[in-house]
């Protein structure tokens, strides 16, 4: 082999070791590992309504109240988890019509938040909660924010004071958060509390008692005072008088 100095072949038979070394680990240890999974992409309630197809309306009072952001936040920072009653587009559109124009954006944020449950509750965890619910609304006293759940078998029935309605399907459900279709929007007595006509005015005790015309008694009186005046006893009375005078 002219031409080829031991160095040249020192240097060829390395490569050929480090090939075949590198074959028998491969060959020994199996496939390389896969890498590592990443952490599962922050939970979006707005898409997961948007799977739903039927809550538009939804969507849009979350987004407009920044309270999607809200909520994401809070399902991302906390293990308590989320439960949100969604009212699906024939819902909203079955509201007396202006009834979400009249309300402040703060009143707004309430309706929405009344319909969210702070934590996670499963279908079945329904039979058992204790009434009323605590909402993100806050005070959940009579007359302010109640929401009150009973079951039936399989189904559970909502009342607000105002509204009853049922759980009519699940949109969502995992260890963090559920979302479960309402028929009807969740209207709460601390926005929607009825008109109660004001009592009529109380009569004034001390007012003084209506003058009173002259009773039938006084008129026949004064008609009989009337009817023995001297003008009324007439011509005789007067030929009377005149004879007694000048017998005298």
């Amino acid at each position: 082999m002219e031409g080829f100095s031991t160095y040249h072949l020192a240097t060829i038979f390395l490569f050929i070791f480090n090939i075949a070394g590198k074959a028998r680990g491969q060959a020994a240890g199996g496939p390389a590992a896969a890498p590592a999974p990443g952490p599962p992409p922050p939970l979006n309630v707005t898409a997961v309504l948007e799977k739903g197809g039927q809550f538009r309306t939804l969507i849009r009072l979350l987004q407009s109240t920044q309270l999607d952001e809200r909520i994401r936040g809070q399902l991302n920072n906390s293990n308590a988890g989320l439960t949100l009653f969604a009212p699906s587009d024939n819902a909203f559109s079955s509201l007396s019509p202006g009834t979400l124009n009249t309300l402040t954006n703060q009143q707004q944020v309430t309706l929405l938040q009344y319909h969210i449950i702070p934590t996670l509750i499963t279908l079945s965890q329904f039979q058992t909660v204790s009434n009323p619910l605590s909402t993100q609304a806050g005070d959940s006293s009579p007359g302010q924010y109640p929401l009150n759940v009973t079951t039936a078998g399989n189904q559970v029935n909502i009342s607000t004071g105002l509204v009853n309605t049922t759980i009519s399907g699940t949109v969502y459900s995992d260890n963090q958060l559920a979302v479960y279709q309402v028929d009807k929007v969740l209207l709460p007595l601390g926005i929607f509390r009825p008109s109660v006509p004001a009592p009529p005015p109380k009569a004034d005790k001390n007012a003084s008692a209506p003058t009173e015309g002259p009773s039938s008694r006084d008129s026949a009186d004064a008609s009989s005072i009337n009817e023995w005046r001297p003008s009324r006893l007439g011509l005789p009375f007067a030929v009377a008088v005149s004879i007694l005078y000048w017998s005298f």
